[in-house]
């Protein structure tokens, strides 16, 4: 029988939360028969939604609070004022080692400061990253950092790089994951002093990393490399596109199949394949973004999500403690020497 498992899950965050909350903690269960919950939350609006699912019920605790962290409050607000709010004591959970790991669909900043408060850093790194899986062409890639750290030096690049390698070979189960450094160009020349810096220490580096240089931002759906590693800024702008362009083309699909009799028939020939493309593009099934450097498993699920959504982002979770990241992330920065590294050639002008 496999250990127990147990999962501190923010009740409250989320636009539909408790309910969906809980209804995607009763998909999980049966996905993973280890599991158990420790439900942050109001226990008044909780337990309602609990009688419907008896056997989620049995492997559920209920931490009663009626302390929400908003959606707009600054991270500032959350860490001074909200001590007994239901996402602070579901991460403090977390850090006592009561639970293994937190899944939270509250605000991602507020998020973020209490991990780095409660839970400290992992030895070794700078600043945690956000991180999460995109689909590609070729089968599915890690890309971070997706907002949390805006401006990053040549090492703390360095540092994402590692920690999506070893996402990737853990989780996704890539034998021998590629690593990229988003730039504006393939070339070696291309970039900022930063970037390039980084490129060159990932070069030397005498780590397992099979490290691939530059990669464009059209490289990430062609799946050219497992681990895109970048800054906060480059990788927000590059996920926010891919949603938009994600939904502007389901718009452009259902417009089309809608113009005429001739074209509604032809969505009817057409539906088990559209069926197959909408599973395969569907972001509930990528739902679970990671804090990775957080000394303590932490994943964010979108807010908007439903319970098949909040599902998956516990299955990141899950996986993420059964394959003990955090250690081998410690592992390898272990054998990381960051000194005596070339400097980067000046990039053309």
């Amino acid at each position: 029988m496999s250990k127990e498992i147990v999962l501190a899950l923010d009740a409250m965050g989320g636009d539909m939360a408790p309910a969906m909350v809980i209804r995607g903690a009763n998909i999980a269960r049966v996905r993973y028969p280890e599991v158990r919950f420790l439900l942050c939350g109001n226990e008044q609006l909780i337990e309602p939604a609990l009688k419907r699912f008896r056997k989620l019920r049995a492997i559920c605790s209920i931490r009663h609070t009626e302390n929400v962290i908003g959606d707009n409050e600054k991270p500032s607000v959350a860490l001074r004022q909200r001590h007994d709010s239901s996402m602070r004591l579901a991460i403090d959970a977390v850090g006592t080692g009561e639970a293994s790991g937190i899944v939270s669909a509250g605000n991602t900043g507020a998020l973020m400061a209490l991990g780095k408060f409660v839970l400290k850093t992992l030895p070794g790194i700078n600043r945690p990253a956000m991180g999460s899986i995109f689909p590609t062409r070729r089968s599915e890639c890690v890309m971070l950092d997706l907002g949390a750290n805006i401006n990053c030096d040549a090492t703390t690049l360095v540092q994402f790089a590692l920690m999506g390698e070893v996402f990737a070979r853990n989780v996704l189960g890539i034998r021998k994951p590629t690593v990229g450094l988003l730039n504006i160009g393939a070339e070696e020349l291309k970039g900022n002093e930063t970037i390039r810096t980084a490129a060159a220490m990932l070069r030397h580096a005498e780590l397992p990393i099979e490290f691939h240089g530059f990669i464009e931002g059209d490289d990430i759906p062609a799946g050219t490399v497992d681990v895109v590693a970048t800054d906060g800024f480059a990788g927000n702008v590059a996920l926010k596109m891919a949603e938009g362009t994600a939904r502007l083309y389901s718009e452009y699909l259902k417009s089309a199949f809608r113009r005429s009799v001739l074209s509604r028939v032809a969505y009817l020939l057409a539906r088990p394949a559209l069926r197959m493309l909408r599973e395969r593009v569907d972001p509930r099934a990528y739902n679970g973004a990671m804090f990775l450097g957080v000394n303590g498993v932490v994943v964010k699920s979108h807010g908007g999500t439903d319970h098949k959504g909040f599902a998956n982002a516990i299955g990141v979770a899950m996986d993420m403690v059964s394959q003990g990241i955090n250690p081998k992330i410690i592992d390898e920065l272990s054998r990381l020497k960051l000194e005596d590294f070339p400097e980067p050639r000046r990039a053309v002008s």
